[in-house]
């Protein structure tokens, strides 16, 4: 879709079948990374034969989402190729050798321009990769290009005037989220398995529930940061995987974690996350959790609240102390904070870099102008009651090991708008459909979006699990055993097929 262009809210609603996994090569874009790197371990599949796949799935898929915004076809397909001789030689670099993937159009590429949805950033491009990045580039896995977002990442679904709406691959009318909406619009219509995405608010979490995929937010510094856009959100924002499976979401983090010398954050989350604390060791296969259905008495779509109480009873068949209450935090200085924080960090933005303050939307010139006039007392404030977020939270984990909550609060609305006005039929503000998500973030915790199941008119939904700080592969473990006992990868949007069944 070319720059600009933008996506019209008026296509039919696209419906659900479920499809076992495709092993021919007309359907190798439908092949999860660990069957893909498997069958090019057994010289089944090459690493340019879905390449050549991946590019025509995009061709077929992408005029309609408009969720890839830059792409890199001669460049992929030499990557391609060089995998292939990898292989060949036996001598792959990593489980993700040859396994396509799309960046986030917030973590700058070398390569590409990292235009952060804005028209201020048209024509930026970083002299270097973003650590993680580079990280995916040496493990050898293929950049097939850029996804959409939101102007600066800082809504919850996807629109800017630089490239327009991305739409939800399982109705064309509907948003898939944000802000990482291109990279799970893309990834639920299988242009690439798995994306990179970043998380600051629920970013990661929440589009993974409105497209039926897997989101992992980490522990901030599990995936080390550096050479990236200035932060906008503190420390909040980390860089995370989106897959259909837990197992896929699980071999992109491993490939990406690990400490950097310039991210010190890094070295508190590695340290963090060896040893286990016996408390989990010895609930290995029985853990404590609290199940928390809302915060404050918010509003929950009915479809949301029945579909993650079912799932309740799936953990509980698993064998887990599954409880219901109120989640025992104070949260209610999120509510001020929230807004404050993106607007002091715009107004730091552009007093750094004047240069992108004129060409920006008029939206976030006045967002920056707010920041601007607000006192450094109240940051200060906000700072100190994070901190304080953080040690409560530490007294919370000796109690449960796991919290679970809906991923979102509502399904996807008209993806022309910024959010959904009415929740269950009560009125709410901007963030009513992500009251589960930022404290998360605020809290510097690993949580894992998973999905349950589809409402009855076939949209996706999740659940979001949260642990401890550095508890990333808990997390993990239990995300793996709930998909085997409810698994959700043969659901498919029908999106670029004949037919639907």
């Amino acid at each position: 879709m070319a720059a600009g262009a933008h996506v019209g809210l008026t296509m039919k609603r696209v419906t659900y079948h479920l499809e076992e996994p495709a092993t021919g090569q007309a359907d190798v874009w439908r092949l999860s990374a660990a069957q893909l790197h498997r069958q090019y371990l057994e010289g089944m599949l090459t690493p340019r034969a879905v390449a050549d796949a991946c590019l025509a799935r995009l061709d077929a898929v992408n005029p309609q989402l408009n969720a890839v915004i830059a792409r890199r076809d001669e460049a992929f397909l030499r990557d391609a190729d060089a995998s292939a001789e990898r292989y060949a030689r036996g001598q792959p670099l990593s489980p993700l050798d040859g396994v396509p993937v799309s960046i986030k159009d917030n973590l700058q590429t070398g390569d590409l321009p990292t235009t952060w949805g804005s028209p201020a950033l048209r024509q930026h491009v970083a002299d270097n990769d973003e650590l993680p990045v580079a990280r995916l580039r040496a493990a050898g896995a293929l950049i097939i290009g850029k996804t959409n977002l939101p102007e600066f990442a800082l809504e919850g679904y996807t629109d800017n005037s630089l490239f327009g709406a991305t739409v939800n691959p399982w109705d064309l009318a509907l948003t898939p989220g944000g802000s990482s909406g291109g990279a799970v619009a893309s990834v639920a219509a299988g242009v690439t398995p798995i994306a990179l995405g970043t998380d600051g608010g629920g970013s990661i979490r929440r589009p993974a529930s409105h497209c039926g995929l897997v989101g992992f937010k980490p522990s901030i510094g599990s995936i080390a940061r550096d050479g990236g856009l200035p932060s906008l959100l503190l420390d909040f924002e980390v860089a995370g995987p989106l897959a259909r499976s837990v197992i896929d979401a699980r071999t992109l983090f491993n490939v990406l974690r690990g400490p950097h010398p310039n991210d010190r954050r890094s070295y508190a989350a590695e340290s963090a996350k060896t040893p286990v604390p016996e408390a989990c060791e010895s609930r290995a296969t029985s853990l404590r959790i609290l199940y928390v259905p809302t915060l404050d008495n918010a509003p929950v779509d009915f479809r949301i609240a029945t579909r993650c109480h079912d799932a309740m009873a799936t953990l509980r068949e698993l064998g887990h102390d599954v409880q219901q209450g109120e989640l025992p935090l104070d949260l209610s200085f999120m509510t001020q904070a929230w807004p404050v924080i993106g607007q002091v960090g715009l107004a730091r933005l552009f007093q750094r870099h004047p240069q992108w303050r004129e060409a920006c939307s008029t939206k976030y010139l006045d967002m920056a102008e707010q920041g601007s006039r607000h006192e450094a007392s109240l940051l200060w404030q906000i700072i100190e009651d994070v901190e304080a977020l953080r040690r409560d939270c530490v007294d919370l984990f000796s109690e449960y090991d796991i919290l679970i909550t809906p991923a979102t609060a509502a399904l996807p609305w008209p993806a022309g708008e910024a959010f959904p006005p009415i929740i269950a039929g009560q009125p709410v503000g901007p963030r009513g459909h992500a009251v589960f998500t930022a404290w998360v973030n605020a809290a510097g915790l690993p949580a894992l979006a998973v999905p349950v199941a589809p409402s009855p008119e076939g949209l996706p939904m999740g659940i979001q699990m949260i642990s401890r700080y550095g508890a990333d592969d808990l997390l993990l473990d239990l995300g793996e055993a709930y998909e085997a006992a409810s698994p959700w990868a043969h659901r498919w949007p029908s999106i670029g097929t004949t037919s639907a069944q």
